[in-house]
């Protein structure tokens, strides 16, 4: 009931008569006002009513049987009311909004005032509608003026001046009412914000129908959601494959980068090579030839070495390659090997001994990368398709465009055609409301008014249900704007009347241009009929164009609607196996502790163990160490004695003693291990008791009774010799105390290396035990995850599990494979079916060319004897013994000894090169000495003839002495410089022949000295020096003579 009350009626043997829906009883639990009954329903057992209400309560009665009435209550219950439909509702006065006496009077005041205000709005409508009249009258007679007589529109206004202050005072209220309603516009603003970010903003797509336009097909959109952050982020991390190019990138530019280092330094070896080829001298043509013919001997050697070696390995290869009594071809065994890796295990996964590979090993972070590669895959599919239903939508709204400018340029042909000739015009597809779904969301102002409109429709509606419409004016407001209904018709009537007289105004002018109208001509009627004819094809083209552009567009949403069918299917299969997938993961987060936990203890063991091989392989190679130390040791030990004994030389009668001094053992001042464990082995106990003797110990080859003092050199020893002696017995004691603390040191290392390597075994078989422990939960695992139910679409024609010609109601025995793998099945058959057929002929075959090879096997024996027989028979005939043929060829030329000719020639072509040097720079010097010679013999003949001169000078002199007179008798000063100066000359000269005499001896000689002579020439202030070398012209004065030279 809407004011919340229960009725109840009874009835009797179910009789639905009206006369006995007459009597009921009624019963107001819920508000009169709020309280409207939603729902109402009764219990399993009938024995409690339960009813629900608008107000937010909820009540329960209790339905009592007749007997249980009679015997449990004692009250009676009153008779069912009747004739309660004639009566006069009484008014219900308990509404706390229900008005008083002072109210009444009030509310009836206020009626009378708006009465009266309602008749003074109603004379001002009735006087400005007569005004508005008169001025569309005024308007009307304007028109009919003519135009020079007609007043503008601007002439109508009396004052300006109103209407700006009408303006002005819209303006005001207009911005006063923004004012009071600012605080309620911020409010639904931020609502509206805020649904549209819980519904709105979170959308990628919404759902956009798109319908054909001849047909009933349509196609939507799928409803998306916009992706969330993390897929964006799992997108941005770099890829492992990234990662990798990166790395071969950065390798192949370490790789480019070497190689032109290389390239660069063989370059430089190159050029380097081509300099020294420049500075070489080049050797003579017979050096040259003689290297030409030891390089071809060589090569022939060289030649005939590889043909023996070469042959040498084709025997072994053939013996080799000789099969023994258990082999198998290893192709065969390749091809095996191959099968058992790349067949794949074709168990199934529920089978006891399935053993789940551990690249299909699934876990948490695996299946959660799984579901949202899915999600991802399957909202990128979504995205596509609705793209494409977008630009669907597109296109038919630019269809549609193009159709209205198509029937609107057929429409302007069809103004030049007659009405029979103008085919009827397409209609023009119109966009649904489905299909523009974001248009709901944009309003302006003529939907607000018209939203307005609705409200108060339903405002009215909902008065008229509730009471009068006084009471709500009297709670709503005083005042009641007109509404847009009763001042549009009177606007309407207003426009008509001018829209009337324009349109009389036209028909007149027409009819007066229809009678100045006068006959068309021939030429006229000509051009109109092709008109014509062009305007019928350019209608039907047009119409014909409409229709492809429909038909088009309709044949694109069919396949399209096609398309998305089919992605329907996948999309379904899709969800299905992200329910299945999902459902895994529950179960993996359940194991997933139990399996961290076992792959901690593999991982701990796996590290534990490369740990331990690392320390193996470290104590190994330190062992290897150990053993090349002290095989140097005991190389210089050998070394030691090698040097004593070249050192005592053959038949000394000392060295008996010396070797005894040198072999003699001496106390150890560093303290020795004295106990030593049992596990070690023989010989390092042997050893170490032979070191840890602390005593003086003799050796057994000499008699121990003798003793000697090996502080003294006996006599007529050499005491160099014997102190060498000493210094050696020195070095061996060292090199022995450093061979045991090596011996030690390898002793430790190998006790280390026992013990690491027990403690690697045990860790071993505890890593074995952890991954069977991790491949029996791997097991359960899979176990656990063959029991979810998997969802696997098929069509009839599909299944192919029939019993007894009829399809079973129970599938669990089925197996289901897809197309793929079981047409690889059936080829597969047939395949091994052809290989089995293929290998039984090779067996034949093999069997056969077996018979063969052993027959020709006896044949080559028996010739192989043969020919020996033969080889051996001639070699006795000719050289009287069996001769090695490889050898001979082998050792035919002695390729040392040749090149030794070669560079014994080469030294006599150098030394032969210095000696014609020598021989010319001595041609030099005995050509210089001729040119001396002839210099100094011209400068002797000069002097003699200056003697001569002097002679005559003199007996001149002599001559005259008496003639002369007195004052000429005494010696001149110029006569006495000019003698001084001729005897210095002549002794000069005199030294000059003395020098060259020498020289002619020195060149005369041949002993060999003259080149160590004849560098101590030298030149100063342009005089030549010479200085004697040999005792003999030491005798000669030391100083040196100046020769003058030209």
């Amino acid at each position: 009931m809407q004011n919340g009350a229960l009725r109840v009626y009874p009835l009797q043997d179910k009789d639905l008569s009206v006369n006995t829906l007459k009597e009921y009883w009624s019963f107001n639990v819920h508000d009169n006002d709020y309280g409207q009954i939603q729902g109402i329903c009764s219990s399993y057992d009938d024995r409690f009513l339960i009813t629900c209400g608008g107000d937010g309560n909820i009540f329960t009665f209790n339905i009592l049987s007749p007997e249980d009435v009679h015997k449990e209550l004692k009250a009676k219950i009153p008779s069912p009311r009747s004739g309660l439909e004639k009566e006069k509702a009484t008014e219900d006065i308990e509404d706390p909004n229900a008005y008083n006496i002072e109210e009444v009077k009030q509310k009836k005041e206020y009626e009378r005032i708006m009465k009266e205000a309602e008749e003074k709005k109603t004379k001002k409508r009735e006087e400005l509608i007569a005004l508005r009249h008169e001025f569309l009258f005024l308007l009307q007679k304007n028109q009919e003026l003519p135009k020079h007589m007609q007043l503008h529109r601007e002439q109508y206004e009396m004052d300006h001046r109103i209407f700006e202050e009408l303006d002005r005072q819209t303006a005001q209220r207009i911005q006063l009412v923004q004012k009071e309603l600012a605080w309620e516009h911020e409010k639904h603003l931020i609502g509206l914000q805020k649904l549209r970010n819980q519904f709105r903003d979170s959308l990628e797509f919404d759902t956009v129908v798109v319908h054909a336009i001849q047909s009933n097909h349509q196609i939507s959109t799928y409803r998306l959601l916009a992706m969330s952050e993390k897929y964006y982020q799992d997108k941005e991390r770099p890829s492992w494959k990234r990662t990798v190019l990166k790395r071969a990138w950065k390798q192949a530019e370490k790789r480019e980068i070497v190689r032109e280092t290389s390239h660069a330094r063989t370059f430089e070896g190159e050029a380097e090579k081509l300099k020294t080829s420049e500075v070489r001298k080049p050797t003579t043509h017979y050096i040259g030839s003689k290297h030409e013919q030891i390089r071809r001997i060589v090569e022939k050697s060289d030649k005939v070495k590889a043909k023996i070696m070469k042959r040498k390995a084709e025997w072994d290869e053939l013996y080799k390659s000789k099969p023994s009594d258990d082999y198998e071809n290893p192709k065969d065994v390749e091809d095996i090997r191959e099968a058992q890796e790349n067949m794949g295990c074709y168990k199934l996964k529920t089978a006891p001994n399935y053993r789940v590979p551990k690249h299909k090993r699934m876990n948490t972070e695996k299946k959660v990368m799984q579901l949202t590669s899915l999600e991802v895959l399957i909202h990128k599919r979504k995205v596509n398709m609705n793209k494409e239903i977008m630009s669907l939508r597109d296109l038919k709204i630019s269809i549609i465009d193009k159709i209205k400018c198509l029937v609107q340029e057929l429409k302007s042909i069809q103004t030049a055609l007659d009405l029979s000739e103008r085919l009827p015009l397409p209609p023009i597809p119109q966009l649904y409301p489905d299909e523009v779904p974001e248009k709901k969301f944009e309003y302006d102002s003529d939907v607000l008014l018209k939203f307005k409109e609705e409200q108060e429709a339903k405002a009215k509606l909902q008065e008229q249900l509730e009471g009068s419409p006084s009471s709500c004016a009297f709670r709503h407001g005083f005042l009641r704007a007109p509404s847009i209904k009763e001042i549009d018709p009177m606007a309407q009537a207003a426009g008509a009347r001018p829209m009337k007289i324009a349109s009389s105004v036209v028909t007149e002018q027409g009819k007066v241009f229809e009678i100045e109208k006068a006959e068309p001509t021939e030429m006229e009627l000509e051009i109109s009929k092709r008109e014509k004819i062009k305007n019928l094809y350019l209608q039907e083209t047009l119409i014909k164009k409409i229709k492809a552009l429909v038909i088009n567009f309709d044949a694109e949403l069919r396949f399209l609607r096609h398309k998305k069918l089919k992605l329907d299917v996948q999309m379904k299969s899709a969800d299905l196996r992200y329910i299945t997938w999902y459902e895994e993961l529950l179960i993996l987060k359940n194991l997933e502790k139990h399996e961290t936990l076992l792959q901690g203890r593999v991982d701990t063991l796996i590290s534990e163990q490369e740990a331990m091989r690392s320390k193996l392989n470290s104590y190994l190679a330190q062992m290897e160490d150990r053993k090349s130390e002290i095989v140097k040791l005991q190389e210089c030990e050998k070394a030691l004695y090698a040097n004593f004994q070249a050192s005592l030389g053959e038949n000394n009668e000392f060295a008996h003693f010396l070797t005894k001094v040198l072999k003699k053992k001496i106390k150890c001042m560093e303290k020795k291990e004295v106990g030593r464990e049992a596990d070690e082995e023989d010989e390092n106990e042997e050893e170490n008791d032979d070191e840890s003797s602390l005593g003086i110990d003799e050796e057994n080859s000499g008699s121990e009774d003798e003793v000697f003092d090996d502080s003294l050199c006996p006599k007529n020893c050499n005491e160099a010799l014997f102190r060498n002696t000493m210094q050696l017995r020195q070095k061996r004691l060292d090199i022995e105390k450093a061979l045991t603390e090596e011996k030690k040191v390898a002793a430790n290392l190998r006790k280390k290396y026992n013990a690491l390597a027990k403690k690697a075994k045990v860790v071993e078989t505890s890593l074995d035990t952890a991954e069977m422990e991790l491949e029996t939960f791997q097991w359960e695992k899979q176990q656990r995850l063959n029991e979810l139910y998997v969802v696997v679409p098929l069509k009839l024609h599909q299944v192919e599990y029939l019993v007894n010609g009829e399809m079973p109601s129970d599938f669990s025995q089925a197996l289901v494979f897809t197309n793929q793998s079981l047409e690889y099945l059936q080829k597969r058959m047939v395949d091994l079916h052809n290989e089995k057929i293929m290998q039984r002929e090779i067996y034949k075959k093999a069997q056969e060319q077996h018979k063969q090879l052993v027959q020709d096997k006896k044949e080559m024996d028996i010739n192989i004897r043969r020919l020996e027989e033969k080889c051996s028979h001639l070699m006795m005939k000719k050289f009287g013994r069996l001769v090695d043929f490889e050898a001979v060829q082998a050792h035919s030329v002695n390729i040392r000894m040749e090149e030794l000719e070669v560079q014994i020639m080469e030294k006599e072509y150098v030394h032969s090169q210095e000696l014609q040097e020598w021989e010319e720079r001595i041609l030099d010097l005995r050509q210089q000495l001729m040119k001396l010679t002839k210099e100094n013999t011209s400068k002797l003949q000069q002097l003699n003839r200056f003697c001569l001169e002097k002679q005559q000078l003199e007996t001149k002199l002599d001559s005259l002495k008496n003639d002369l007179g007195v004052e000429f008798q005494g010696t001149r000063t110029t006569d006495i410089k000019e003698k001084a100066r001729l005897e210095s000359r002549l002794k000069h000269m005199a030294r000059n022949t003395a020098l060259l005499r020498e020289e002619i001896n020195l060149l005369s000689r041949k002993d060999g000295c003259l080149r160590e002579e004849l560098a101590l020439l030298s030149r100063k202030d342009g005089c030549l020096f010479l200085q004697p070398l040999s005792p003999q012209d030491s005798e000669t004065p030391t100083e040196t003579f100046p020769v003058l030279t030209p």
